[in-house]
């Protein structure tokens, strides 16, 4: 994975957590962001339940690779994820989310021209008050260090936030 994420992060990053905090899994977004924000050599946002609502914000950081880190139904096993490009993301969508994917994603292209990719991380249970389960928890941990390693940490003199 680390390879896939050196590979697909390129240029100016910004990273996307898109989740409620308080619907257990669902805080994976957030929760990513949050472990990165002041750490890695990328613009970090948490953009909450409302996606749509940080287009601008995304687009003026002129990014040259977005990567939305989401709570998703994959079908898969709580805590396994992936990485989706516009086609995997517009078939998946935002599971806990209005917003239509393919429009986002396309509105976003066409305000920044950067590739978008979605992380996507199969939840275990989303219940309002519900805590992160281990599986999404130890995956959290695992991206997080592996983002650190595939983008690079923040030096001493580059600690502005974003």
């Amino acid at each position: 994975m680390k390879n896939h994420l050196k590979d697909i992060l390129k240029g100016k990053v910004v990273i996307v957590g898109v989740g409620n905090p308080l619907r257990g899994d669902d805080a994976f977004g957030p929760a990513l962001v949050e472990r990165l924000q002041g750490k890695v050599r990328a613009a970090c946002i948490d953009a909450g339940t409302a996606l749509e609502s940080y287009a601008g914000k995304i687009s003026k950081e002129q990014p040259d690779t977005v990567l939305i880190a989401d709570a998703v139904h994959l079908g898969r096993p709580p805590g396994r994820f992936e990485i989706l490009g516009k086609t995997g993301i517009v078939k998946s969508g935002f599971t806990t989310h209005d917003i239509s994917p393919r429009m986002f994603i396309e509105y976003l292209e066409n305000q920044t021209k950067a590739e978008i990719y979605l992380l996507g991380v199969q939840p275990f249970n989303i219940d309002m008050g519900a805590e992160m389960s281990a599986p999404v928890k130890k995956t959290l941990e695992n991206i997080e260090q592996t983002i650190m390693e595939a983008i690079g940490a923040r030096d001493a003199f580059d600690r502005t936030p974003h």
